[in-house]
């Protein structure tokens, strides 16, 4: 009887059959300094139930780190009259900074189009496509030219089958932050998906900051615009006459 009740609760009330993520860091901020050259963070977790897992397909992991976002505006060049100019346009609403999606196996057999449009988790979904193009021109071109430039600046990245799933329940993967990164707040994502539908969702955030000198030049640069300029030329003016110092004793010698 008793089991009975225990099944008919279950039944009746899906959160009790729910899958939850339980997820953590290695480390939630991240220092810019001098010899910044990247880093690596490491995101695992937990799958949390209340009752065994549904038979329903074979559950998965997708975890995505999103810098933070601005509008991009892109340029076409073209040859005209012997010189490469720029020809046509298209502003991008906004686009992640950085972007890393990691997944237990290939994306298609994660996650459906449906759910990847509405969480938008691909790198293709993350950018929020784009002011009108001229007639003629399509807008997903200019999109797509943001998304080449920044996987060759190591910015933008998709590790399918990176992420390593432990009987059903235990996760982890490792994130790497390249040295080119953008001062602000990361959005880190960790999704459970079964039947290529997203059962879960975990967000936390990662800070990216600029700490000692830089944190002082970026400072003074945004806050004193007029002594950051004036302090720069007095160190150009004092590195060219040391340098020209220099030079004239070494021939004297």
């Amino acid at each position: 009887m008793l089991r009975l009740l225990i099944a008919f609760l279950v039944l009746a009330n899906p959160a009790f059959a729910a899958e939850k993520v339980v997820a953590g860091l290695s480390q939630h901020l991240v220092s810019i300094t001098a010899n910044f050259d990247g880093t690596g963070i490491m995101i695992f977790g937990a799958v949390k139930r209340e009752a065994p897992a549904p038979d329903a397909g074979p559950l998965q992991v997708i975890i995505a780190v999103a810098g933070p976002s601005s509008p991009v505006t892109v340029r076409r060049k073209a040859r005209a009259y012997g010189i490469w100019v720029n020809t046509d346009s298209v502003h991008v609403d906004a686009a992640p900074s950085f972007y890393a999606v990691a997944t237990t196996a290939p994306f298609a057999e994660v996650l459906s189009q449906v759910d990847d449009l509405k969480y938008r988790i691909s790198i293709g979904n993350m950018i929020r496509n784009v002011g009108e193009a001229k007639e003629g021109l399509e807008a997903t071109d200019f999109s797509d030219a943001v998304i080449r430039v920044r996987r060759n600046n190591g910015l933008y990245s998709e590790n399918f089958g990176n992420v390593r799933l432990i009987d059903d329940t235990l996760f982890n993967t490792q994130i790497a932050l390249p040295s080119n990164l953008t001062e602000g707040d990361y959005q880190a994502r960790i999704f459970l998906t079964r039947d290529q539908k997203v059962v879960d969702e975990f967000v936390t955030t990662i800070a990216v900051r600029k700490v000692g000198m830089e944190r002082w030049i970026y400072n003074l640069a945004h806050e004193r615009p007029l002594v950051y300029g004036i302090l720069s030329l007095v160190i150009a003016i004092f590195a060219g006459w040391s340098a020209s110092a220099i030079f004239r004793v070494l021939r004297l010698n």
